[in-house]
């Protein structure tokens, strides 16, 4: 009889870290969340440890502690553990984790979620939980035209069928007109398996499958392999075994689900071993050497082995006069594997790492080498220097990631200042860290911080900065002129980079005249020329102006402007007294009431409206004063005078004629500040329009 042991058999690592945790973590007021794994004998261990099993969170007292197990559950129980003071050993896989946060995501954007899996799978269940808006299970035989029009979100329970999840996805895409996004979410360790599954059922008479009766994982193997050979026995525990029904097989297979505890494959290895010793001695050979040689190498022990010979696959290693092993090429420290280079080395000693015991022994000489280049770099790392890793989870305490072989464990007060509320945004993203202390009581497990590198360095900026500003403070005055890069502006004005310290150009600073905008100015991103106006060394403070350095409009107007020169210009304010015509930005003059027109008027208004254009004639200039006083009916043609009437007649008239009015009081209305505004105008040099103006200048005008 040869026996064909599956390779991938075994708990499998999500797994085997639940049934870890159940069996180390301490039993006083702890709690298991269902059915740890389906395998009686492993669920009974943690029994006996004192820690009982619960289906509702209601058996849970709060202020207790409960294990979740690796098929995880939904959101809610989070919520309410929360609720309740109730600590929560997460045990969920990895694989399912990652199911959840992308079922939580596509219901978060609308989109209805397809789960392939088993509706009353624990796992399956916990997935729904996490479901926040249209969700359904499937398993192949569905009408999915229900689907046509939703944009569809299709992952898969871990350990379903990997070609019923090809065949729904298929099924899918033929049948949706909107968007179908498939996620593999089966773990690879149950590919691997059900692969495995086949090809042992191919070339097998007989198969066992070894694993918990309601275990859906082991139920797919037990399916798999029944497709491709008559005789399928399916066990759940050793004791189950009858080795008499095998007798008669030359080819026997075991394949073990992902619930199955190594030992119980060993004690129906050994059962078939006491009832043959004939096969013992014979075609069981590998198989009992792979049992042996796991109970005399540890994983993870380093040895010194001799090279025995060369083969294409690797060199043969003996240990200590034990039996030969296969050092495969893909774990020799070397870039490119020569047989005839390592059949001259036959005989010398070379250092090897247990890395697997069972079902067979496996060593590795790269894995031992990165091991020592990592402990070289965990010296360098307690002696200060900054490392960089990418987070790969977390939980309620901190980040969780990987150095080589070496976990490392970021507590969340040593993420970065302050309180870090949502961690899981950290997954995946680079973190710079630096060593606190390495835990040596969990196989020197590194706990790093990232908050001191970053107070460090934002400590250093500010020392910098705060240099800077001194030797800027020192070599500025007030009166330079400097040159800046504008960097952003605000309704009061821009911010000027002047060799790297920010300096306000106030609006009221960019031109002479009015100006709405900065950026009718000044340009974001250019450089200009300013002067200091102001140095606040105190508060650090620095005002600049740009208007200072360009000429003034008044400046320019001597040279544009004289007396006697007609204008055109624009009107742009009107005063009971006159109206302000804008010559040029910057450059006003007042038409007086009595030049607007030859005929009397009450107002300005009555002939002249904001925003007009009109054409004038210069009657004073005075550049100093700033004045200019311009005439618009000295360009105006005078209408014929009329026959003058007798003295009687003419005081008859005289008596009907409105009378000069007297400029009221300063402050007396808003009326007697206009007329205040034009005695300023006139106050220098009989500036403004002249008695003979206002009366008429009758021979300018003939």
């Amino acid at each position: 009889m040869k026996v064909l042991l599956s390779r991938h058999s075994g708990f499998c690592s999500g797994v085997k870290r639940a049934v870890d945790t159940a069996l180390s973590v301490p039993a006083e007021n702890t709690y298991l969340f269902g059915e740890l794994i389906h395998n009686r004998e492993v669920v009974k261990r943690v029994e006996q440890r004192g820690i009982p099993t619960v289906l509702s969170l209601e058996e849970v007292p709060a202020g207790s502690k409960v294990i979740v197990r690796s098929h995880g559950v939904g959101k809610a129980f989070y919520e309410e553990c929360e609720r309740r003071g109730i600590g929560v050993i997460d045990c969920t896989c990895g694989f399912v984790k990652r199911t959840q946060r992308i079922v939580a995501a596509a219901g978060k954007e609308g989109k209805t979620v397809l789960i392939a899996g088993h509706r009353e799978h624990p796992e399956v269940q916990g997935l729904l939980g996490w479901c926040q808006g249209e969700a359904f299970v499937v398993e192949g035989g569905e009408d999915f035209s229900l689907f046509r029009d939703k944009n569809i979100v299709f992952v898969s329970q871990t350990t379903f069928s990997e070609q019923r999840v090809l065949k729904i996805a298929e099924n899918l895409q033929k049948v949706c007109q909107k968007t179908v996004e498939i996620f593999k979410t089966i773990c690879y360790t149950t590919i691997w398996r059900q692969k495995e599954a086949e090809e042992i059922a191919r070339k097998c008479d007989a198969v066992i499958v070894l694993g918990g009766l309601n275990s859906s994982n082991t139920g797919k193997l037990y399916e798999i392999a029944s497709a491709h050979c008559k005789q399928v026995v399916r066990l759940e525990r050793a004791d189950d075994f009858e080795y008499e029904k095998f007798l008669f097989y030359e080819r026997v297979g075991i394949i073990a689900g992902a619930s199955t505890p190594d030992w119980q494959t060993q004690e129906v290895l050994f059962k078939m071993e006491e009832n043959n010793a004939e096969v013992q001695a014979t075609t069981m050979m590998d198989v009992v050497e792979g049992i042996d040689k796991a109970e005399r190498y540890k994983k993870g022990q380093i040895i010194t082995a001799k090279i025995v010979s060369a083969t294409d696959e690797g060199v043969y290693v003996s240990a200590a006069g034990k039996l030969e092993i296969l050092l495969s090429k893909e774990e020799l420290a070397t870039e490119e594997y020569s047989r005839e280079a390592y059949a001259e080395k036959v005989g010398t000693e070379i250092e090897l790492m247990v890395v697997e015991v069972t079902p067979k022994v496996k060593l590795s000489q790269k894995m031992l080498q990165k091991i020592k280049e990592e402990e070289a770099q965990l010296k360098e790392i307690e002696d200060g220097k900054e490392f960089t890793v990418v987070c790969t989870g977390f939980n309620k305490g901190g980040l969780t990631a990987e150095l080589g072989t070496y976990p490392v464990f970021i507590p969340a007060k040593e993420i970065r200042s302050g309180y870090v509320k949502d961690l899981e945004k950290y997954t995946g993203k680079k973190l710079r860290l630096r060593l606190i202390e390495i835990r040596k009581e969990r196989r020197k497990e590194i706990i790093a911080s990232q908050r001191v590198i970053i107070e460090e360095e934002r400590a250093a900026r500010e020392a910098a900065k705060a240099e800077r500003e001194a030797a800027f403070f020192e070599s500025i005055q007030e009166g330079d002129v400097v040159e800046g890069k504008v960097e952003r502006v605000t309704s009061f004005g821009a911010f000027v980079s002047v060799n790297g310290f920010d300096c306000l150009a106030h609006i009221s600073d960019l031109s002479w005249s009015s100006v709405k905008s900065v950026t009718d100015v000044l340009e974001i991103g250019k450089k200009y020329e300013f002067k200091v106006l102001k140095v606040d060394r105190e508060n650090k403070k620095v005002s600049i102006g740009y208007k200072q350095l360009q000429p003034q409009p008044w400046d320019l107007a001597a040279e544009k402007y004289a007396e006697g020169d007609v204008v055109h210009g624009k009107v742009v304010r009107i005063v009971p007294f006159g109206a302000f015509v804008e010559l040029e930005k910057g450059v006003d003059g007042l038409v007086h009431v009595s030049q607007i027109t030859h005929e009397w008027l009450e107002n300005p208004t009555a002939a002249l409206s904001i925003g007009e254009e009109v054409d004038a004639k210069i009657l004073a200039f005075n550049p100093a004063e700033r004045k200019i006083t311009l005439s618009i009916k000295a360009l105006q043609p005078r209408p014929e005078a009329e026959p003058r009437p007798e003295r009687k007649e003419r005081e008859h008239h005289d008596e009907d004629r409105p009378r000069t009015r007297k400029a009221p009081r300063r402050g007396a209305s808003a009326e007697g500040e206009e007329e205040d505004e034009y005695r300023e105008w006139n106050e220098s040099e009989s500036f403004g329009a002249s008695i003979s103006e206002l009366i008429g200048s009758d021979e300018e005008n003939k």
